[in-house]
């Protein structure tokens, strides 16, 4: 790279206007040397091996019009320099090391900026700034006035969001400053943002309310705002006078009161994840009247009360429910099993991201969420006897532990052969294992501890691998390996008369059925 770029720019009258090097194998620091093609408009190293920092002689290319800098392994600041570029249209520096801060020198005279477009360059008066993805530390950067799309996330940014960032860059659709480490409260001026579409702030240490400026923004559809401190009750002018919004994810703050009747309207909302916060109340029955948009419904980790309305069964869409850890009661719903989505081989594709609760942990699912399909109503005081769920033949997680439920364990839940995951510990259920639960060839977690079954644990199939003893413990009359209560066996020597006798004390042992492990996972189709 150093001679090429060393030997171009000792020719006289160089009129190099394009320079396209991507996707390559190069490596090593790129030359001072860069700064001598003085009549370069297009300069492409995207997808390479670059190390080092950009020199600061890019600064000299008054004439660069595109620079493509992703996917290498840059590292160290970005020089002053580069904000010398006004006739800058296309900045791409994302997934490399970047470090230091962001200043206004850096980016506020690069004027000509304009929108990128996937395979194209779309010159329109609007800028798209994408520099995410790297290690930028210190306060967030405000631009010009003509920046439509602010991506800052995975970074190392702190302080506050600027506080006159709606008046500085009023034209602003799309913010992305998730992952970073920004505090303080959402400015008031977010809410002259009138075209704002998409709002990401998720996973910083916000604090403070949620403003309740949402009447001026009637189109935005991405509000995505969990992992922060943000406390007070949920805005009523979500949803008020449009139906827009189709990501709404509040959860791992502090909000408290209850769900607010406005987000009724809210009729093409297709996640609603307000999880892991202080909520309290009933679960509103309208909110089966999201029949047929809403995809995932989390309350989890709240305070909500009262039973589980059977309204939720008319959402034909829903593919993951969690309400577990509440202080739910009552019955489980028979109509879950009606959950058409879950019981369809038709699946739609979306994107989104969200936590979901399996073996035993939280995982974040991204491009593959729509492929989820998970019931968890763990940790509440629901009663009454398990459901017959056998219809949901796309059902991958099942966890109802942590209740009050009795009677026996369904053979019907052998029908649920996608299921991986099964949890229904610390219960009062009785019986045997039912035998149908070894026919479940995609089980890899599982746990019926903490209740009260008998009998001999099964030991084919699926049920091989499934040898941990702290599946089976805290039920005292269930026996067989991997327990050490062994099961009483039946004698069948021959007698005289070449009959079969039983065992001394006379009693004849039913054979148990088996057990086994729970897991989460996705089939492909």
């Amino acid at each position: 790279m150093v001679e090429f770029t060393d030997a171009l720019s000792k020719c006289s009258n160089c009129s190099l206007e394009l320079l396209h090097l991507g996707y390559n194998k190069l490596g090593g620091f790129l030359p001072d040397s860069l700064g001598h093609l003085k009549n370069l408009k297009h300069l492409l190293l995207m997808g390479n091996s670059f190390s080092g920092s950009i020199p600061e002689s890019i600064g000299n290319l008054s004439s660069l019009e595109v620079f493509y800098l992703s996917e290498n392994g840059m590292k160290g600041t970005i020089p002053v320099s580069l904000g010398q570029l006004s006739s800058l249209v296309a900045l791409d520096l994302k997934n490399n090391q970047w470090e230091g801060t962001i200043t206004e020198a850096h980016l506020s005279n690069l004027t000509s900026l304009k929108e990128l477009v996937p395979n194209a360059i779309k010159f329109s008066p609007q800028a798209t700034v994408f520099l995410n993805n790297n290690h930028f530390t210190g306060p967030l950067p405000v631009l010009s006035s003509n920046v439509i799309s602010y991506h800052f996330d995975h970074n190392f940014f702190s302080g506050p969001i600027p506080e006159d960032i709606g008046e500085q860059m009023p034209m602003l659709t799309d913010v992305d400053l998730s992952f970073n480490s920004l505090n303080g409260t959402i400015p008031l001026s977010m809410g002259k943002l009138n075209s704002l579409l998409t709002l990401v702030l998720s996973n910083n240490h916000l604090t403070g309310k949620i403003p309740d400026f949402w009447n001026n923004i009637p189109d935005v559809y991405v509000i995505d705002m969990w992992n922060n401190s943000l406390s007070g009750e949920i805005p009523t002018s979500l949803c008020s006078i449009s139906a827009s919004l189709n990501y709404l994810t509040l959860s791992n703050n502090n909000l408290y009161g209850e769900i607010p009747s406005a987000l009724r309207n809210c009729t093409d909302i297709y996640i609603l994840d307000l999880g892991d916060n202080k909520l309290s109340g009933e679960i509103p029955a309208w909110l089966g009247e999201m029949a047929s948009s809403l995809l995932i419904l989390g309350l989890r980790s709240n305070m909500f009360y009262g039973k589980i309305p059977s309204d939720i069964c008319k959402l034909s869409s829903l593919h993951i429910l969690d309400l577990a850890i509440n202080n739910l009661s009552g019955s489980i719903p028979s109509c879950l099993g009606n959950l058409s989505s879950m019981a369809s081989d038709v699946e739609y594709r979306y994107e989104g991201q969200l936590y979901v609760a399996t073996k035993g942990a939280e995982y974040l699912y991204t491009e593959t969420l729509y492929l989820v399909n998970s019931i968890d109503l763990s940790s509440n005081n629901l009663s009454g006897e398990v459901p017959d769920l056998r219809n949901l033949s796309r059902l991958s997680t099942l966890n109802i532990s942590m209740n009050h439920l009795t009677g026996k364990i369904p053979e019907s839940i052998g029908s649920l052969q996608r299921l991986e995951t099964l949890d229904l510990c610390k219960n009062q259920l009785s019986g045997q294992i039912p035998l149908s639960l070894t026919s479940l060839t995609f089980l890899s977690h599982l746990n019926l501890s903490y209740n009260n079954l008998s009998g001999e644990i099964p030991s084919t199939n699926q049920f091989q691998s499934l040898n941990d003893p702290s599946i089976y413990q805290g039920n005292p009359a269930l026996c067989g390996s991997p327990l050490s209560n062994k099961c009483r066996e039946t004698s069948q020597s021959p007698g005289a008369g070449g009959e079969k006798r039983d065992n001394e004390d006379g009693d004849n042992l039913e054979k148990p059925l088996f057990y086994s492990s729970i897991g989460l996972g996705f089939v492909e189709l």
